[in-house]
């Protein structure tokens, strides 16, 4: 604190024996050092507050850190969950979809395709007639024998009907037209 030597003491001293007197000189030493230790134990106190605010200003910033780090977290999770949820939404409504149509082209009567199936049997019948009717001459059909197959000539208009055989349950197979 301060740069007091020795000798310097011994000035004060003999300065304060001769002012003070011998007799007041013990009381008035006592008195400067309690005095003295007091003003210390101030410093001390002082200098602890200090050290203690600054350790406070310390985790107060730790914390305001933490708290913005849990905060970003927490957004990250919550855009992921809101992504997951989003594709599991989608998800269970494309399978109670696929689910549905299911149900549906089971409960469809036999007899009779499906609005998704009949496009694909009028293309594929179209196709197979074109190819049909182009390569090879088809053989007239008889009275006697309804079920053979036969390719349609250009003038035959076809018929979109299906027939399903007892083995076949699931899939219906496509009834070919025959000439009159």
């Amino acid at each position: 604190m301060f740069d007091v030597s020795f000798t310097e003491l011994m000035v004060i001293g003999v300065i304060a024996l001769i002012v003070i007197g011998p007799e007041r000189l013990p009381k008035v030493a006592r008195t400067v050092g309690h005095l003295l230790g007091r003003a210390q134990r101030y410093v001390n106190d002082v200098k602890s507050d200090i050290q203690r605010e600054i350790e406070i200003d310390e985790l107060r910033k730790f914390k305001s850190e933490m708290d913005d780090a849990a905060s970003s977290v927490k957004t990250s999770l919550r855009d992921t969950e809101n992504s997951l949820r989003t594709n599991l939404n989608d998800t269970a409504r494309e399978a109670t979809q696929g689910i549905s149509d299911l149900k549906k082209e089971v409960e469809t009567p036999a007899g009779s395709p499906t609005a998704a199936e009949t496009p694909a049997l009028n293309a594929g019948q179209s196709v197979a007639a074109d190819t049909a009717a182009a390569s090879t001459p088809a053989p007239a059909a008889t009275a006697t024998q309804p079920s053979a197959p036969t390719a349609p000539s250009a003038s035959a208009p076809t018929t979109d009907t299906a027939a399903v055989s007892p083995d076949s349950a699931t899939a219906p197979q496509p009834k070919t037209p025959t000439t009159p």
